[in-house]
C-alpha cells in the first residue's frame, strides 16, 4: 500500500518549491521527462544565461522539463530573484560549499524526471536541446534498456572537438599521459565523431537514467571536485549498465579547466580527487605510490613558492603533502576531515 503521508510532504515540497505546474487536485498536471540539474558556483551571469536558453524549448513549455539549480554558497546577486521567479525553475542555497557531488545528489533527490541532465552552467546548449535529446531518446527507444548514462559532444566556443569522454584512468597511464597537452591528459584521443560504448564520460554534461542513478547511490561525495564522473562511470559498467557517448547532439563549453590556470587551491583539491579514485579502483601497492609521488610534487611545488614568495601557494601545497601522506598511510578519514576543513576557510 501507497505511503500516503510520505507522498504528500513530497508532493508538498516540490509545490513549495514551484518545481512544477499543479492542478487543484494536487497532483502534477504535466509528467516530468526531463529533469535538468545545473550546479553553481559563482557563475550567476553563466547559470542565468543557460536557463534563459533552456526556457525557449518545447519541453520546458509544455511543463515536461524542469530545472534544479544548487547554489554551493555564492554571494547574492540579482539573478537569483530572476531564477526564483520561473515556475520550472527549483533553486536551492546552501550556507557552504559542499562540492559538486554533494550539490548534484541533492538536485537529483529534488528532480522526478525519469532522466536526469547535468550540465555546467559554463555551457551554451544547441537549439531546442531538451527536444532533441527527448526525440533521441524516443527515437531509439532508450526509455527502456539497459544504458545508464549518456554523454554529448562537447565544442569549444571556435567550434573545434572539446575532449569528453576517456579511457578509466591506470596508474601507468596517468603517469604517460602528464607529457601530453592539459587537453587530452584525461581524454579519448580520436573517434570523437562516432556514436559508441565509452568506459566514462564528463559530469559537465551527463544525462544520467534515474534508475541507475539510485540504484548506486549516485556520485560519492568523497569526491569534492573532480574524477566523480569517472568513478561514477567506473560503478556503472561494473553494475552491468553502458555508458554511451552521442555527439550528434552537442554543446558548447566555454571554461574547461584545461584552458584556465590552475591555483594552488584547485591543484590540491584534483589531486585529492586523483589519490581519492586510485585508493577506491586502483590497488593498493598503486595507489600507495600515487599518493607518494604527489607527496614529492607537492614538496616540490612548496619549496618553489617559497623561493617566489608567495606564503600563500606554500600552505596549500604543505597540506597537500600532508593529505598525501595520510591517504598512504591508510587513515583516509582523517585525510578528509582536514582537506574539507581547509576547503572552509575563505578564499579571499
Amino acid at each position: 500500500m501507497p505511503d500516503l503521508e510520505n507522498s504528500s510532504i513530497s508532493i508538498q515540497a516540490k509545490l513549495e518549491s514551484k518545481q512544477l505546474p499543479v492542478d487543484l487536485g494536487g497532483r502534477y498536471s504535466h509528467p516530468v521527462k526531463l529533469s535538468v540539474v545545473i550546479v553553481n558556483y559563482r557563475q550567476w551571469k553563466y547559470t542565468e544565461q543557460l536557463v534563459r536558453k533552456l526556457a525557449q524549448c518545447e519541453l520546458i513549455r509544455k511543463g515536461h522539463a524542469e530545472v534544479i539549480v544548487i547554489d554551493n554558497n555564492s554571494s547574492y546577486h540579482p539573478a537569483i530573484r530572476r531564477l526564483r521567479s520561473k515556475s520550472f525553475v527549483s533553486l536551492r542555497r546552501w550556507t557552504k560549499n559542499r562540492g559538486f557531488s554533494c550539490a548534484v545528489n541533492e538536485g537529483c533527490k529534488l528532480s522526478s524526471g525519469e532522466w536526469i541532465l547535468i550540465l555546467n552552467p559554463d555551457i551554451t546548449p544547441e537549439n531546442k536541446f531538451l527536444d532533441n535529446i527527448d526525440s533521441y531518446l524516443n527515437s531509439r527507444n532508450l526509455n527502456h534498456g539497459n544504458i545508464g548514462v549518456i554523454g554529448f559532444g562537447l565544442r569549444n566556443p571556435d567550434g573545434s572537438v572539446q575532449g569528453s569522454t576517456g579511457p578509466f584512468p591506470t596508474f601507468s597511464s596517468t603517469l604517460v599521459r602528464k607529457f601530453l597537452p592539459r587537453a587530452w591528459r584525461k581524454y579519448s584521443l580520436r573517434n570523437n565523431h562516432e556514436a559508441q560504448k565509452v568506459d566514462w564520460i564528463t559530469g559537465c554534461c551527463m544525462l544520467a537514467r534515474r534508475t541507475c542513478l539510485e540504484k548506486l547511490k549516485k556520485f560519492d561525495t568523497d569526491f569534492f571536485l573532480y574524477y566523480e564522473d569517472v568513478d561514477l562511470c567506473k560503478r556503472i559498467s561494473k553494475a552491468g549498465y553502458d555508458v554511451c557517448y552521442e555527439p550528434s547532439l552537442a554543446v558548447v563549453h566555454h571554461a574547461p579547466i584545461h584552458v584556465r590556470r590552475v591555483p594552488p587551491r584547485l591543484r590540491v583539491i584534483t589531486r585529492q580527487a586523483l589519490m581519492t579514485y586510485a585508493r577506491k579502483h586502483w590497488s593498493k601497492r598503486e595507489s600507495i605510490w600515487m599518493c607518494r609521488l604527489i607527496r614529492a610534487e607537492a614538496f616540490a611545488r612548496g619549496l618553489w613558492s617559497r623561493f617566489v614568495g608567495d606564503s600563500r601557494a606554500a600552505k596549500w601545497y604543505d597540506r597537500l603533502a600532508r593529505y598525501s601522506k595520510l591517504m598512504s598511510s591508510g587513515s583516509l578519514s582523517k585525510a578528509r576531515v582536514e582537506f574539507l576543513a581547509a576547503l572552509a576557510e575563505p578564499t579571499t
